[in-house]
């Protein structure tokens, strides 16, 4: 669980720079962190996109 969170940290940081986050993104599957929680923390940083709504 530790590693997990860990990497998930290191991700988190990623994130908010400029870093290629895919090393990142690797090292918490490794991890075995799950899909979720490594995009609940991209959307953390970035955000959910939501579509314009055209009628």
């Amino acid at each position: 669980k530790r590693e997990v969170e860990d990497a998930l940290d290191r991700l988190r940081r990623a994130a908010e720079g400029e870093e290629n986050l895919m090393p990142y993104m690797l090292e918490a599957v490794k991890a075995r962190a799950t899909i979720g929680e490594i995009f609940g923390v991209l959307r953390e940083i970035f955000g959910e996109y939501r579509p314009p709504l055209v009628f």
